[in-house]
């Protein structure tokens, strides 16, 4: 048969951690499908992206379409498509079957089921599973919601700077004037604010049907007059009306339909239903007492002055600096914006001056000792210097993530202090948003104060970064060392193997302890042995300073619950920061795919020393971008 005319699978492969079997089992299926004269197109989702993504004319001319895979897939593409959806250990395991039944199952038909991928390839475990979801379906909300604070803000302070005039209660924006107009797109872009996070919520749990209900009932939520308040509920009602819109929304998409209602069910049936629903649970049940609440604790608020605003300062600090841009800093810095409307614009003064103390203090401490950080460090925190100027705390990730234990106390530290004596001087902040630009462009009342405050919050941070990292200086030098090879080691158990690795990774490794928590929670997931005496266990954590590899050979085999029910001789540990970069992460996946070829384990079997494995692994890994040559190998010890 001409090679043209052989059916076309495409197939899909993703792992949790998208390191290692997103791409052990893409090699997988790619080798049986050779074997069995199939033609296939693998589209890969792992830690470094989508790669080989599907074309219109590659999903026209499949024959069918296979799913393995440990994370949300959406089916929506592949409507009209045989559709077989299974595990990404499947796939490494029993490639060829899959192969075969994928060619054999029943066709996927409308829009309507496809979003059913996410109940198969998404693992259950009871309430631990629901909270993993609502917290995704949370941050996929708020990052949805802040571009449109970002722009609304900006808007705001740029209109009340350049075109505001001074009055006895402050600046004020001449009515019918041109910067009027600005200021209510700025006002437009905020009313948008709730109704997006309520929509992304409600996305994030019931996929694309539970976009238009949230999205509505996230209005009803910010709509007081509804349910008899004057302030609404704020962002709380929009995250209360984001889950109940998609879980009500995801209830009725579970309901059978006849085949014939299917293709109106998620476009007219759900949103209908569930805006109905929630809307109406919201303004008669749950609207009024919520926004009660959010009124009562507005009061309190208003009435702190003096050492209580001080505590509320220091709180509010404390709560942006420590996850930058996480669950604490996103509650603190919803909690200012929101009084901003009630007339209290003194919580988001703190909020602004605490929200720019770390990516600044981090770019400080970088400058003013660059010899106890590498030069990765060094060029993070220059971009970070530029992140916290616009008030962007995230700025601060990199070198959080590299050195959690130095850099997170200090952070909040100094945050703590920057909002305490924000609280304390009675800085205000009349937009939702903060960093010097918005100091800068008129929107603070107090602005020496703000930059007083600002500064005692960033000298603090620098100053505890400095003094906690210490004086070494750091390492300039590869991925995988002739140190962090075992050859020939000896170990009973799979556990005692990792704790080897994970101490011959030296002191790239900064917490051995999380180190071997995230690489056994990703074992409970399913087995990191590939078969053929492989495994490769993984760990993407904040425990993880620099990216690593090490390695062992070991003597006699160890119990690794392999697909192939044989003993594991050839262990390699992968261990990257939170915030790895893509090269790395596509270094990892190389290796990933290398293994599965005999030849290759073959010669790491052979090899006589921890320098020729180096050398064989150096040969495997793609050049450094920018570089002709390797260099996260490290070369120092060789002749």
């Amino acid at each position: 048969m001409n090679a043209q005319d052989a059916p076309l699978v495409l197939a899909i492969t993703a792992c949790p951690t998208g390191i290692a079997h997103t791409y052990m089992a893409a090699e997988k299926l790619q080798e049986a499908a050779g074997e069995a004269g199939i033609r296939i197109k693998v589209e890969t989702h792992g830690s470094i992206g989508v790669e080989g993504t599907f074309t219109p004319a590659d999903i026209a001319a499949a024959s069918a379409v296979l799913i393995a895979a440990d994370v949300a897939i959406s089916k929506d593409r592949f409507a009209g498509k045989r559709v077989l959806s299974t595990g990404v250990d499947e796939a490494i395991k029993r490639p060829g079957e899959l192969l075969d039944r994928a060619q054999e199952v029943p066709v996927l038909e409308g829009a309507a089921r496809s979003a059913d991928s996410r109940e198969v390839a998404q693992p259950r475990s009871g309430g631990k599973a629901h909270l993993h979801t609502m917290y995704q379906a949370l941050m996929n909300g708020v990052s949805h919601m802040i571009p449109f604070v970002v722009t609304g803000g900006l808007l705001l302070a740029v209109a009340l700077s350049v075109g505001g005039q001074p009055t006895a209660e402050g600046l004020v924006i001449p009515e019918g004037s041109f910067w009027a107009t600005v200021e209510q797109l700025g006002v437009l872009a905020f009313g948008l604010m709730v109704p997006v996070l309520s929509a992304y919520i409600a996305a994030g749990i019931a996929d694309r049907p539970g976009l238009a209900p949230g999205f509505i009932t996230g209005m009803v939520a910010v709509t007081g007059s509804l349910y008899g308040s004057e302030a609404g509920a704020g962002f709380i009602g929009g995250i209360i009306t984001g889950i109940l819109s998609g879980y009500v929304a995801l209830g009725i998409r579970r309901i059978p339909v006849n085949r014939f209602v299917a293709p109106i069910w998620p476009i007219i049936v759900i949103p209908i239903l569930t805006s109905l629903i929630v809307g109406l649970l919201f303004i008669y049940v749950i609207g009024h007492p919520v926004a009660a609440l959010f009124e009562a604790l507005t009061g309190a608020l208003q009435g702190l002055d003096g050492g209580s605003a001080i505590v509320l300062g220091a709180v509010l600090g404390a709560m942006i600096a420590f996850d930058m841009g996480g669950p604490f800093n996103k509650t603190a810095f919803l909690f200012g914006g929101g009084l901003i409307a009630a007339g209290n614009p003194y919580p988001m003064g703190m909020v602004a001056a605490a929200i720019a103390v770390p990516p600044l203090a981090v770019g400080v401490a970088t400058l003013v000792r660059r010899s106890r950080f590498s030069a990765t460090e060094r060029e993070a925190g220059a971009a970070s210097l530029v992140m916290g100027f616009f008030g962007i705390t995230e700025g601060a990730i990199p070198l959080a993530s590299a050195r959690p234990f130095q850099v997170i106390p200090a952070n909040v530290l100094g945050g703590a202090v920057a909002g305490a004596l924000a609280g304390w001087w009675a800085v205000a902040d009349h937009v939702m948003h903060g960093g010097p630009i918005v100091a800068l462009l008129g929107a603070v009342d107090g602005v020496p104060w703000f930059f007083l405050a600002l500064a005692a919050g960033v000298a603090v941070t620098a100053c505890t970064i400095v003094l906690a990292v210490g004086w070494k200086q750091p390492r300039e030098e590869g991925l995988l060392s002739e140190r962090a090879v075992l050859v020939d080691a000896q170990a009973g158990s799979r556990e005692q193997v990792m704790e080897l690795l994970i101490d011959a990774a030296g002191d790239r490794i900064s917490s051995p302890e999380e180190v071997m928590r995230a690489a056994q929670e990703r074992e409970e997931k399913s087995t990191t042995a590939v078969g053929d005496g492989v495994a490769i266990p993984h760990a993407r954590c904040v425990g993880v300073s620099e990216p690593v590899l090490a390695i062992a050979r070991l003597r006699e085999g160890v119990e690794w619950d392999a697909p192939d029910e044989k003993p594991v001789r050839l262990v390699f540990l992968i261990a990257v920061p939170g915030n790895a970069g893509k090269q790395h992460l596509k270094i990892l996946a190389s290796i990933a795919r290398t293994l599965t070829t005999s030849d290759f384990r073959d010669r790491l079997f052979a090899a006589k020393s921890a320098k020729e494995i180096v050398e064989q692994v150096e040969g495997v890994l793609p050049p450094k971008e920018g570089s002709t040559t390797t260099a996260l190998v490290d070369s120092s010890r060789r002749p």
